[in-house]
């Protein structure tokens, strides 16, 4: 492995890994296990539900939001570290298991008191996301949710019916559509960090020559195949906070 991959950080298990700005910090192991830019596209699609139509309650969409952070941002991502160590981290098993139950019971107790707020029916949105968080992390039931369909579908279309939903105690086209748009976006974002994390979790090494039309040749290297995949990976993490943030304008900026 040459020395200009290593300094780019193609070594880490993420390239938003316990970054420079942070070296000094005693909880930068935790800045890695949230996973800030997905959580960051988690939340932006969960904003964009609740402002798909108006209005536009405030306090439910803070609510809502609040409670996706635990549940995803917190709760399944220290779930997912807990199983195996994927990002490395030296955290205690019991501070992970701690932080995993706080997350996700304080997105249950957010969720009891959106029930007398908006519906009885928010309950099924409530279950469905405690499935979803626990047994896709845990591969509960002989690991038959760990598979893309629960994860892209789990983490990019449920969010946003669910934060239309606790807006507008109904659903519409409107919103199945838009579930599908993020459903799709994340997907996108599964294909590209699939590969990215195979490269930088349990790939050395990539040697080979790359052969030009006009008979020039140069050097495949790790870093070469690993920087477009996780360029394209931030312009998305980027995009679906862009699209909430005009929908935000939209709805409370006149």
């Amino acid at each position: 492995m040459n020395e200009e991959e290593v300094s780019t950080g193609s070594t880490g298990p993420a390239y938003y890994a316990q970054p420079k700005f942070l070296q000094r910090a005693r909880w930068r192991e935790w800045w890695t296990v949230l996973h800030p830019p997905y959580t960051l596209l988690h939340l932006s699609l969960v904003t964009t539900g609740a402002c798909l139509a108006a209005p536009v309650s405030l306090w439910r969409l803070l609510a809502t939001v609040a409670a996706f952070f635990l549940a995803v941002g917190v709760g399944a991502h220290c779930l997912d570290e807990l199983t195996g160590r994927p990002l490395r981290t030296t955290i205690p098993s019991w501070q992970l298991i701690t932080a995993a139950t706080t997350g996700l019971t304080g997105a249950v107790v957010l969720g009891v008191v959106g029930i007398f707020v908006v519906s009885t029916y928010l309950a099924i949105f409530i279950a469905v996301g405690v499935i979803i968080a626990v047994g896709y992390n845990l591969e509960f039931f002989d690991g038959r949710l760990h598979n893309t369909t629960v994860v892209v579908v789990g983490w990019g279309g449920f969010p946003i019916l669910t934060a239309y939903f606790a807006q507008h105690d109904t659903l519409s086209l409107a919103a199945v559509a838009a579930a599908a748009f993020g459903t799709l976006l994340t997907l996108m974002q599964q294909q590209l960090s699939t590969p990215a994390r195979e490269l930088r979790r349990r790939t050395d090494a990539v040697n080979g020559v790359v052969v030009r039309s006009d008979g020039s040749t140069y050097a495949l290297t790790k870093r070469m195949v690993l920087a477009p995949l996780e360029r394209t990976l931030k312009t998305l993490c980027w995009a679906g906070p862009f699209l909430a943030v005009s929908l935000l304008f939209a709805r409370f900026v006149h």
